[in-house]
């Protein structure tokens, strides 16, 4: 009996469908569609972008959507990619304070703004209408803290929150009569500045602070012009996590240059065991650090410190949208590059930047509760259709990589997508090892776009994917490799004399400051980084004996493959082991791509080759 299925493939950047129908044990392909994915992979914002994918497939096969019995989907784990890329480097604050945030035990909840004030000046306080912060040096005992406090307030005073430095935060909260929000651990009390206005935020257990760890939010609290906002960012950025945080506003110039530190990451292996390794000592040692623990459980970031901050958002960014409590997501792999990072100069007055070294990463984020369950049971009610969770998305690439004319088992495939890279072994008797990396397409765009000082992503994206050129003449261009290009027509006015990034349609001119070698050279140094780092790294693990030198051929799928440099330069790196590698036809017809689908709706009938 026919019977006709489709296969979703769900990716971090684009979503693919293939559409076939089986007689018996063979499967008779008959169309195939591709869409940018619709919101993080494995979440219900994918059914909107996967809905039309199907569709348009299905009038490409010239089929009523009905006629379709089954959908089969990829066992999608949501990964983070654009979201989990941080840059992180040492910031420079001059417009604010960042102190004592994060103890332990942290007093009372909620969000407090005030002068501050020592506890011993409380007494001599006048101006009722003001609000305080009150600032406990560790000579004074909790006891007395909590009475001149309490007696402050019976004479009018308001106190709204109160700064610590021993860890006495609870034992004050327990005995005040007004309850306000104290941290406390706060080491050098002499350097809290009096007389400013200051914020303290502490959050219940096991939620995390907002109003501080958000720009807009210290914009709110000390009311500062966008230029402010914009500098205090980098405040916030490195709170965010955090369950309770202060604040403290100084006028320009009246505080020392402050650090914020980049950090240590600390990685957790088995048995709980745990390696710490410092931003600042670059890539290769992180990496290196890496590779010594084994299998990796999870990462954090030092609190208080940037890479702290990006851990902490990254998995709170995936709670929001898994609804799962961000302490259960783990992190599951991470890739670090080093980079150039364009860094504000203080004190600078038309907006200089210096070029700073710092540390690039992607991580992947996966859930213990895998969403995907909720994308189909959503697309079964939009589609009225069947739809089941197919295997793990490495298995299926390599079935759909058996199409391509010319390979057998056994087979190693490497899939390049945009957030994530995949290997995937499978030997004669057909069983399949895979590992699933992060760090891929999204983070070479992210390099772009930082080293080149772009602040524009979609600039980098098109960079990342075109050749450059540069219009001499009315009638020629000259090109990256340095060959000349002759045009029938002429060059547009707005091109002349300007690096071009060359697309298929169009000519996209670069800002004047960009030659033509720096951005070639950035270009191509990103891809290699990521692409050739991430493509050994994921074929070792899938290697048993871990040497590259056993493998012999290698097939490359996924977007990246269809690059006009990226799998040129994994041959060229790969050629070093004595391995073959070349980018895939699936089916004979469709290069690189639609190889997860294709695998899915194969597995479907026990068949690893289409017929």
């Amino acid at each position: 009996m026919k019977k006709i299925i489709a296969g979703v493939d769900i990716g971090n950047s684009s979503t693919e469908v293939a559409i076939a129908q089986l007689d018996g044990g063979y499967a008779n392909f008959l169309s195939q569609h591709l869409v940018k994915t619709t919101g993080i992979k494995g979440t219900t914002d994918n059914v909107k972008g996967i809905c039309v994918a199907i569709q348009e497939a299905a009038k490409k096969a010239s089929i009523p959507l009905a006629d379709i019995e089954l959908v089969r989907l990829n066992d999608a784990v949501p990964v983070i990619g654009d979201l989990a890329m941080d840059l992180i480097s040492e910031t420079i604050i001059t417009e604010s304070s960042m102190i004592g945030h994060n103890p332990d035990t942290p007093g009372g909840a909620g969000m407090g703004i005030g002068i501050t004030v020592l506890l011993d000046q409380l007494s001599t306080l006048e101006d009722k209408e003001q609000d305080y912060i009150v600032v406990i040096p560790k000579e004074m005992d909790y006891e007395w803290a909590a009475y001149q406090i309490n007696k402050a307030e019976q004479n009018g005073i308001t106190i709204t929150g109160a700064i610590v430095q021993k860890d006495d935060g609870v034992l004050i909260h327990n005995r005040l009569t007004k309850k306000i929000p104290i941290v406390d651990e706060v080491s050098l009390i002499d350097k809290v500045p009096l007389g400013k206005l200051a914020a303290v935020e502490v959050a219940l257990q096991g939620y995390v602070i907002r109003t501080l760890s958000n720009p807009y939010g210290l914009s709110t609290v000390f009311e500062l012009d966008p230029d402010q906002t914009k500098q205090i960012a980098l405040v916030a950025k490195a709170l965010v996590g955090n369950r309770s945080a202060v604040v403290i506003r100084t006028p320009q110039g009246e505080l020392v240059e402050r650090k914020i530190e980049a950090g240590r990451i600390i990685m957790q292996g088995v048995n709980r065991q745990e390696s710490d390794v410092s931003i600042n000592d670059g890539a290769e040692s992180i990496m290196a650090t890496y590779e010594k623990i084994g299998a990796l459980q999870d990462v954090r970031g030092e609190t208080g410190t940037n890479v702290g901050g990006m851990f902490n958002g990254l998995r709170h960014d995936l709670a929001q949208l898994t609804g799962q409590p961000a302490q259960e997501i783990m992190i599951s792999d991470f890739l670090a590059v080093d980079a150039v990072i364009p860094t504000s100069i203080s004190g600078a007055i038309a907006g200089e930047l210096s070029m700073e070294s710092g540390v690039a990463l992607a991580s992947m984020v996966k859930t213990d509760k895998v969403p995907i369950q909720k994308v189909a049971s959503l697309l079964e009610e939009q589609l009225g259709i069947p739809v089941e969770i197919g295997g793990i998305e490495a298995d299926m690439a390599i079935r759909g990589a058996l199409t391509t004319p010319g390979t057998r088992k056994p087979i190693v495939i490497l899939d390049m997508g945009g957030g994530s890279t995949d290997a995937a072994l499978m030997n004669e008797a057909g069983k399949i090892t895979s590992i699933h990396l992060a760090g891929a397409g999204d983070m070479v765009t992210m390099l772009i776009n930082s080293e080149l000082a772009l602040e524009n992503k979609e600039l980098a994206e098109k960079i990342k994917k075109n050749p450059l050129g540069k219009v001499l003449s009315l009638f020629h261009m000259q090109l990256e490799d340095g060959t000349i290009l002759f045009s029938k027509t002429p060059f547009p006015p707005h091109t002349f004399g300007k690096v071009l990034i060359r697309e298929e349609n169009e000519l996209t001119p670069l800002p004047n400051t960009l030659s033509m070698e720096k951005v070639r050279d950035i270009r191509r140094s990103a891809k290699r980084r990521v692409f050739v780092t991430n493509s050994l790294r994921a074929l070792k693990r899938v290697i048993p004996t871990g040497n590259l030198k056993h493998l012999s051929f290698v097939v490359m799928l996924g977007g990246s493959a269809l690059d006009f440099e990226i799998p040129q330069m994994i041959t060229e790196e790969l050629g070093k082991y004595g391995i073959v590698a070349g980018f895939a036809n699936i089916r004979g017809s469709e290069g690189p791509r639609n190889a997860v689908a294709t695998g899915l709706i194969l597995s479907s009938v026990g068949k690893e080759v289409a017929q």
